[in-house]
């Protein structure tokens, strides 16, 4: 069968049917009809699969006589000719602006990319379409009308959580978009029939269906951190740092409107842009469930738990430390023992959380504190702890050690530099915090017993067949057999 790269002509065309974009750059797609080649992002209706080929490189693409679409422009695609080199420089770009950069100068944050403001101007133009200024000042505008309509926050206080620098420039903002104060526009969207409001800082955040909440749920409250985590009466809540501000994050379901609600209850003030983003991936909110589902449904040993399951999601996670963190700690050894270590490791290492009705007493630690610490007080075994030590020095050195943006294959090659570090840690670690979606932890214990397949390497031969949804895959199986062993109780 035709090969592009890791995936076969037809993985890529499932690939494109769903618009991830955790694909784009990876391959592009070429219409034999029309002479024409796109990203697996563009968002023109996919032609029939005979009608489509598939190259790596949009050289090639161009070598063949196609010519590129101009509406997803497949020469800006990650690791395109445009992006060579500077690929990461945009990412992290982006990254730092939604975690509150954007209120740096253009210089200041070129100054801490390492590279000049002018070149800083060029990639963003190139690249994005847009330069870093008003890139941050759409994500502050989005959800600075948000908070305006949803919540009782005086308008300072939108004002701020948004990113915005000070209130005259907010008040400038809403005032040349929608001819109307902050105020007179919140009063307005009331009356056209906004949603209810509350005192609490609230947030609604859409998903695409269908989204199985329960399974989630049941994925976060088997691996919950004592006194960092807690999930009850189907919210999950846990202590959260967002810059200065400290608190606790509480998430709950909304079927009917197809939402989930996020809800901060904090000691501050804080930019919430990167706090939005954050929470979109740890709850998978943006996979296409459906196109997954079929897909993996069509293999005779995932289609029980795919029909059970039709909102299948790959859950994530808060801080990519901690789930780094988490993966070493749960080598070898069970999910509660893991758990267990983790809340010693939060009690002994980690800040306290401020009084609260909740049974959240802890901040998970930070990699400062973890770099210095004894781990082997807490049950580690000395192995443990050195890979932990180098681990959190390396985030210490570095919080971008690994991060979501960067290509795939880099980060996991990162994390394997590191001793006592292997390829189920570096595949679990890309599956949920890098959001690799074709990650394969294929030495997984608990997915060699769901497969029936008695060693790694027949499960990672079997398991090509999934591509390019392996990850979700791992989630299907894993879920299998929690349900074979609720039925043997």
């Amino acid at each position: 069968m035709e090969q592009i790269g890791r995936w076969t002509k037809k993985e890529c065309y499932e690939a494109c049917a769903s618009r991830d974009a955790r694909f784009d750059g990876e391959f592009f797609a070429c219409v034999k009809s029309t002479g024409i080649y796109c990203r697996p992002v563009c968002p023109a209706i996919m032609p029939k699969l005979e009608n489509c080929s598939f190259v790596p490189t949009a050289a090639a693409a161009e070598k063949s006589g196609y010519r590129p679409r101009l509406r997803c422009r497949p020469e800006t695609a990650p690791g395109s000719p445009a992006w060579m080199g500077t690929g990461s420089t945009v990412a992290r770009a982006l990254r730092l602006i939604s975690e509150g950069a954007g209120d740096l100068s253009i210089a200041g944050l070129a100054d801490r990319l390492g590279i000049s403001d002018r070149h800083l101007r060029r990639l963003f133009r190139e690249q994005v379409g847009a330069g870093p200024k008003a890139v941050a000042q759409t994500e502050r505008f989005q959800l600075a009308r948000q908070l305006l309509v949803e919540t009782d926050l005086p308008i300072t206080e939108v004002a701020y959580a948004s990113g915005f620098k000070s209130i005259r420039r907010f008040n400038d903002a809403i005032q040349r978009a929608f001819k109307r104060s902050p105020g007179e526009y919140r009063s307005k969207a009331r009356l056209l029939g906004a949603p209810s409001v509350s005192p609490n800082l609230k947030i609604s955040l859409g998903t695409r269906a269908p989204y199985d909440w329960d399974r989630v749920m049941g994925f976060f409250t088997a691996r919950v951190i004592p006194g960092v985590e807690q999930v009850s009466g189907g919210i999950y809540r846990r202590s959260i740092e967002l810059g200065p501000a400290r608190g606790i994050l509480a998430l709950r379901p909304r079927p009917e409107t197809a939402q989930v609600e996020a809800e901060l209850l904090l000691d501050g003030p804080a930019h919430l842009t990167g706090a939005v983003r954050r929470i979109r991936d740890m709850l998978d909110l943006d996979a296409g469930a459906r196109e997954i589902t079929r897909h993996l449904s069509r293999d005779p040993l995932l289609k029980d738990v795919c029909r059970k399951n039709p909102g299948l999601r790959l859950p994530g996670c808060w801080s990519v430390f901690e789930l780094a963190v988490r993966a070493v700690v749960g080598q070898q050894i069970s999910v509660k023992g893991a758990c267990t270590l983790l809340g010693r490791m939060a009690e002994a290492y980690g800040a306290p959380v401020a009084a609260n009705e909740f049974e959240i007493t802890r901040h998970f630690p930070a990699p400062e504190a973890l770099a210095g610490a004894d781990l082997t007080r807490i049950g580690l075994t000395r192995a443990r702890a050195a890979t932990l030590h180098d681990l959190s020095s390396a985030f210490a050195g570095d919080p971008d050690f690994i991060h979501p943006a960067m290509p795939n294959g880099s980060a996991v090659q990162k994390l394997l530099s590191i001793r006592g570090i292997g390829p189920w840690t570096a595949q679990y670690v890309a599956m949920r915090a890098l959001r690799q979606p074709d990650a394969f932890p294929a030495a997984d214990l608990g997915l060699l017993k769901a497969s029936g397949f008695a060693t790694a390497k027949e499960l990672e031969a079997h398991a090509e067949r999934w591509r390019p949804w392996r990850a979700y895959a791992a989630i299907a199986l894993w879920q299998k057999l929690a349900d074979q062993e609720e039925q043997a109780k």
